[in-house]
């Protein structure tokens, strides 16, 4: 069955600036879609949506027009700072550019103040006009401010990443999942099952993120989940075969039809690929 990637970050140091990356050594290098794909394609994954890699502001449009120029890439999701006078104009730029589906704003990260101004929620709330989705990046312990911020944007569709940001290693499945209960009873947000295996520990296995990915579908239903590979930050605890492969191992006894939303089908729909 074929796979739509919806979180593949691409890494070009020669042409973008990306300051966290010095934090993050095993990963700090380049990683293109020509060395992606060929690990991809075999993998049952034809196409990706490109995830922004939170590079310097001053190269989040030239990342974005870049990207879109690469084949197999079917769309992206392009960086923005909604905490900005100048969001505005940001996005009447971005939403010209064929093929940007998406923003996001890494906060998972950010201080929980970020997302909460009224600034923050009114620009979000111009997404809704351009069509155009958003991605929250919150952490488990954050979740309760992402659900406050998508009820005040009710029009905007958002995608929840990384199955909430679980602390798998630490306190593990409470809060964390009532937390996701609540927020999907939001009909404006989704779910991505993505980026579990980087908060899972060097050692983690199917059975170790089994509940939280079947926990996740649960609260979400099969119309509202999509699938990402988090590459290369999947690459920190395991390769993208091994997530791909326990992936299928977890969804192995859902029918046809539930595995083709999950892996292809609500992407397709959600971020509007044609």
């Amino acid at each position: 069955m074929r796979i739509l990637d919806t979180h593949l970050h691409l890494v070009y140091p020669d042409r973008f600036t990306y300051p966290w990356l010095s934090g993050a050594p095993a990963i700090n290098r380049e990683w293109t879609s020509a060395a992606y794909f060929a690990e991809a394609v075999p993998l049952g994954i034809e196409s990706a949506l490109h995830m922004e890699v939170d590079v310097a502001e001053k190269d989040i449009e030239a990342e974005t027009d870049y990207v879109l120029t690469l084949p197999r890439i079917v769309g992206a999701i392009a960086a923005c700072r909604p905490e900005s006078p100048d969001f505005a104009a940001q996005i009447e730029r971005l939403a010209t550019k064929p093929g940007v589906k998406g923003v996001r704003r890494i906060l998972h990260q950010a201080p929980d103040e970020l997302s909460q101004s009224a600034l923050f929620a009114d620009n979000i709330k111009r997404l809704a006009a351009h069509g155009l989705s958003f991605d929250l990046c919150v952490r488990h312990d954050q979740l309760p401010i992402g659900k406050t911020l998508a009820e005040k944007a009710p029009e905007v569709t958002f995608i929840l990443d990384h199955c909430g940001v679980p602390d798998v290693t630490g306190i593990g499945l409470n809060p964390w999942k009532a937390y996701i209960s609540k927020i999907a009873k939001l009909p404006n947000v989704n779910a991505k099952i993505s980026g579990i295996v980087a908060y899972s520990g060097a050692d983690w296995t199917v059975e170790t993120i089994r509940p939280y990915v079947e926990h996740v579908i649960e609260s979400f239903g099969w119309d509202r989940v999509v699938w990402g590979s988090d590459h290369p930050v999947v690459t920190l605890t395991g390769s993208l075969t091994r997530w791909v492969e326990a992936t299928w191992e977890i969804i192995r006894d859902c029918s046809e039809a539930e595995q083709a939303k999950l892996l292809h089908g609500n992407a397709e729909r959600i971020y509007k690929v044609l």
